[in-house]
């Protein structure tokens, strides 16, 4: 429920007015036409009236600019790169069909290649609330227009943590669906088999709300990768868990866990702690190293070479419009050899099979979402590094293919100096629901 108590018309006029009173530059890379954002929010509010089923009705929000919206350019991040699509894509459409109003493209590491927010033409794009420290990406304008209050919510997309970094970045949800289950058709591609349309928003509600709504864009023949649930299970011999506790793994962190943050490790604690409590949930101890070395796998192993089928053939014959580390990575990766790609299926299919014993024990894995949120001077003098360090916990998710939610740790932000403590559920595919009912009763409880 969105609970929206204002119309679609007022709406679009206090998005455009928190915008322009936004002195910050960095978070959008184009607004829409207001005057045509204002008709077409009379129209939905006139649609009401008349009785129509529109439930984002007086809700708006951003779209990161790797995905299409008819008329508006799509960039990347590269304005070298853009073009004017048709057409919008399937994930932003049915948004639209469900009365929420399109703002603007917000701002991206360029062809989604970071998890930093610095990697962009358009400018560095600022954390919503802590200044200096980075914003996450590559979604970062998606989640730092939502955190700043410009939109309700966004979306972005996910390969290696990109709805997940930014959300912990800037304090806000963020949901990771199941890969497959949103058409990624309209988004330029990263990882195409990897890639998802994400969620961010300030409450759980009302990502899962928007979640459930371009659910419905998959099975999508326009997208080869998308994809349907599976039926549920015939075999009756299969062990019946509804009813039964929540069990929840936790993991044992150590120093390298938390980019040397010891005092990372009590927060994580304590706020696990209060997930559990909340969900009266049983807990088991999870090894995350044969998960880290999965997520390895997607930038030192041949996996980065899907970027180059992406773009690769613009960055080559466009270097000097190409931001100098995104060109970089995407590049090189043409000079990996093909029977990389077959070792490394085969190792990602030993570490899956070895992580799989983690759902024996466990519905739901929680970690941090980030060892540790560096500054922005921090991520310029060391960019592989800091970026890799970001990527811990999240770069595994879809390469193992499981689904995530991430969301903050209830804070006064007046009262902290830095991005505050972020959680991470994931669970496997299919498992999005569960996630959100998770979230959601910890979001009750710390409310309270």
């Amino acid at each position: 429920m969105t609970g929206v108590q204002r119309t679609a018309t007022q709406a679009v006029q206090r998005a455009f007015e928190t915008v322009a009173a936004d002195q910050r530059s960095g978070i959008w890379i184009e607004l829409v036409d207001r005057d045509a954002a204002l008709a077409a929010a009379e129209r939905i509010d006139a649609a009401v009236r008349s009785g129509a089923h529109l439930p984002l009705a007086g809700l708006t929000f951003a779209v990161k600019d790797n995905i299409d919206v008819a008329g508006i350019a799509t960039t990347a991040g590269c304005p070298e790169f853009s073009y004017v699509p048709v057409t919008t894509a399937p994930a932003v459409q049915v948004l639209i069909d469900a009365g929420a109003s399109v703002i603007g493209k917000a701002n991206l590491d360029q062809f989604a290649t970071g998890l930093v927010g610095t990697r962009s033409p358009y400018g560095i794009c600022p954390n919503a609330h802590w200044p200096g420290f980075v914003s996450g990406g590559s979604s970062s304008g998606s989640a730092v227009a939502v955190a700043a209050g410009h939109v309700d919510f966004a979306l972005g997309t996910d390969t290696a943590g990109s709805g997940r970094i930014p959300a912990a970045c800037n304090g806000i949800v963020g949901i990771k669906p199941t890969r497959g289950s949103v058409s990624a058709a309209g988004v330029v591609p990263a990882c195409q088999s990897l890639d998802c349309v994400t969620v961010f928003a300030a409450s759980i509600d009302l990502a899962a709300t928007v979640a459930a709504l371009m659910h419905r864009t998959a099975p999508d023949l326009a997208d080869p990768w998308s994809r349907q649930a599976p039926a549920p299970s015939p075999d009756r011999s299969a062990p019946d868990r509804s009813g039964a506790r929540l069990r929840i793994g936790l993991p044992t962190l150590t120093a390298d866990d938390v980019d040397g943050d010891l005092a990372a490790i009590k927060r994580f604690s304590l706020a696990a702690e209060q997930l559990v409590q909340a969900n009266d949930a049983s807990t088991s101890a999870v090894d995350l190293d044969p998960f880290v070395k999965a997520g390895r796998l997607l930038y030192d192993g041949s996996f980065v070479a899907e970027r180059f089928g992406a773009v690769g053939e613009f960055v080559v014959a466009q270097r000097e419009h190409v931001e100098p580390v995104v060109a970089g990575i995407i590049a090189d990766s043409a000079d990996i050899p093909a029977w990389h790609v077959f070792r490394d299926r085969t190792r990602l299919h030993e570490l899956a099979q070895m992580t799989s014993s983690t759902w024996e024990h466990a519905d739901v894995l929680v970690v941090p979402s980030a060892p540790r949120i560096p500054l922005v001077a921090d991520v310029l003098a060391a960019p592989i590094e800091r970026n890799t360090m970001l990527g811990r916990f999240t770069n595994f998710v879809n390469l193992l293919d499981l689904c995530a939610v991430t969301i903050p740790v209830p804070t006064d932000l007046d009262e902290v100096d830095t991005p505050p403590t972020s959680l991470t559920l994931i669970a496997p595919a299919w498992c999005d629901q569960l996630l959100v009912d998770v979230a959601q009763r910890y979001a009750v409880a710390a409310a309270r």
